[in-house]
């Protein structure tokens, strides 16, 4: 247990190594981490709990964090992890388990830290004051990891008693024990984390970290999908896929689930929307790439201590949307796929937060391979056109975001983040956390799209969606001023947004519609793999409600374009 943004996930890697899996805590989408290590040479399991400052929860995740203490076995040992940069802030919780009458020990992290900072901290009179083991750690070079396994054994209850009414000043005449401070000159990284937080160059600072996040993410998930994933599905997948297909008859029910229509005798996995062809590239050939590109770049910027930055700089706006400064998380992550930018809506406390924010997210933040396309498509025409398309999703965005606000019961708790100071990445703690990520979301993510394309080949297959497809041609060509034929790449956009655009070139469109049918499929419904996430995240109702939004917005917003354009 301890603060945000003290090491605690830092030291638990060290610990732990490569066992550890991702989970929810019961009935909520707080994330915990849980791992097991050897003690003594017994197998015993590690749980990192959600950060908290208290033992009096202002949040949820601090809710369940003192949950999870107070459901603790008696044989069970709190390792608390105390940030020796910042001892004064640490020691509110420290004394609290205290006062719990729990076993600890104390992991003094950063210790490398108070070196370059000039703090000099008495480990060993600490010790003796608080009566628990205090043991001095650094996770990046391991200093102090083993030492501290070797003296968990040690953990006891303390026999420290205070008032709480004069705690702070207890806390206060520890520090001034066990602590000195001599003069250090700010390094490079603290002008740099100072800068970050001043809106005068923050902003700046901002817009340029978001940029160059973006052209990484798009370097790193185009490159895979293009050179890794493409090339394995369509050289060693497809040749099973057509020996499977030819055993099944090459059609027929069966046929059409499992493989998929074939495209002029061969498998295209944008069109096909066969199960185990489209059914798994979508997941794993074209949204892994941007998952673990996107989770890569948010890792890094996590650890290295711009995201609480970031969400103070961009607080303001998004509590006119009913939302904190880390909802542009989210947000971000749905510009590479809408997918991790929906699971990662669960860093949100209230339910009415996620909801309002998955909603603005699959209308107003197209995905990079919907962006590619629209680019190179609209583009043509000319930037200005382009700038209508990014201007009007990002108008409805706002718009609907601030409707939503007022019209949503519920509260949007305010921001209260950590500022950590600018630490580079531990490599090994940064690659252990992309890794857990990735593995959960292809544990949690892919057999919900499976599912999704099983239900909508059922419904092609019994015509359903033809169906549909012909009550919704008037509506089309009438309030959005599209053709007729425009409506086969709407529903294709159900399954992939970004074929849904190319099955509008052959159509001849105007500069106009272009613009309409791009941000019409931007908003109008989140493709299959959001879909499912969104059910997954949301349940179903409140999917339902969030898609009876985006296809209202859509239709609105189309047939305003088509009005006022020329």
């Amino acid at each position: 247990m301890g603060n945000p943004n003290v090491g605690k996930s830092a030291v638990f890697n060290r610990l732990t190594g490569a066992n550890a899996i991702v989970s929810n805590y019961a009935g909520t989408t707080v994330e915990f981490t849980k791992g097991s290590m050897s003690v003594a040479g017994q197998n015993v399991e590690l749980v990192d709990v959600p950060g908290t400052y208290t033992l009096d929860p202002t949040n949820n995740a601090e809710r369940i964090a003192v949950e999870m203490l107070k459901s603790r076995e008696d044989n069970d040992v709190v390792l608390n992890v105390v940030e020796a940069t910042n001892l004064e802030r640490s020691l509110n919780l420290t004394l609290q388990l205290l006062k719990e009458q729990a076993a600890i020990v104390v992991a003094l992290s950063f210790w490398d830290e108070t070196k370059h900072r000039g703090i000099s901290i008495d480990a060993e009179k600490l010790e003796d004051i608080l009566g628990v083991p205090c043991v001095p750690t650094c996770a990046v070079t391991g200093q102090g990891i083993s030492h501290l396994v070797k003296r968990i054994k040690e953990a006891k209850p303390s026999p420290l008693q205070y008032d709480e009414q004069d705690k702070w000043n207890q806390i206060g005449n520890i520090v001034d024990k066990v602590q000195t401070l001599t003069h250090h000159h700010h390094t490079l990284l603290e002008r740099l984390g100072d800068a970050s937080v001043k809106p005068l160059t923050g902003l700046p600072i901002a817009v340029t970290v978001l940029f160059l996040a973006f052209k990484v993410i798009r370097f790193i998930g185009e490159g895979l999908i293009g050179h890794i994933c493409e090339p394995i599905f369509e050289n060693f997948w497809s040749p099973i896929m057509l020996m499977l297909s030819s055993f099944l008859g090459s059609k027929g029910f069966v046929h059409d689930l499992v493989i998929g229509q074939l495209i002029e005798g061969q498998i295209d996995y944008g069109q096909s929307f066969g199960l185990l062809t489209t059914g798994l590239f979508v997941p794993l050939g074209a949204v892994l790439p941007y998952v673990f590109a996107f989770y890569t770049v948010l890792s890094f910027l996590e650890d290295f201590g711009y995201l609480p930055r970031l969400a103070i700089m961009v607080d303001t706006l998004m509590h006119r949307l009913g939302l904190h400064g880390l909802a542009i998380v989210p947000m971000l992550l749905g510009l590479g796929c809408n997918v991790p930018g929906v699971l990662s809506t669960r860093i949100l406390e209230t339910r009415r937060e996620r909801f309002i924010s998955v909603t603005i997210l699959a209308i107003g933040v197209p995905c990079a391979a919907l962006q590619a396309m629209v680019v190179g498509l609209v583009g043509r025409h000319g930037t200005a056109n382009l700038g209508i398309v990014y201007g009007t999703l990002f108008i409805v965005w706002l718009t609907l975001g601030v409707l939503l606000n007022c019209t949503v019961r519920g509260e949007s708790p305010e921001i209260f983040v950590e500022i950590p100071p600018y630490r580079i990445p531990y490599l090994r703690s940064l690659s252990k956390k992309i890794w857990i990520r990735i593995k959960w979301f292809v544990k949690e993510a892919v057999p919900f799209v499976l599912l999704g394309v099983l239900l909508v080949n059922i419904l092609h297959t019994l015509g359903i969606i033809q169906f549909v497809g012909q009550l919704t041609a008037p509506v089309v060509t009438q309030v959005l001023g599209l053709p007729s034929d425009a409506v086969g790449a709407l529903i294709i956009g159900v399954f992939r947004k970004d074929v849904a655009v190319g099955m509008l070139v052959p159509l001849g469109l105007t500069a106009k519609q272009l613009i309409i049918a791009s941000v019409v499929l931007a908003t109008y419904f989140p493709c299959v793999a959001t879909l499912t996430t969104l059910v997954r995240e949301l349940g179903v109702v409140d999917m339902l409600k969030s898609a009876g939004i985006m296809i209202v917005s859509s239709l609105i917003v189309g047939g305003l374009l088509n009005l006022i354009l020329v």
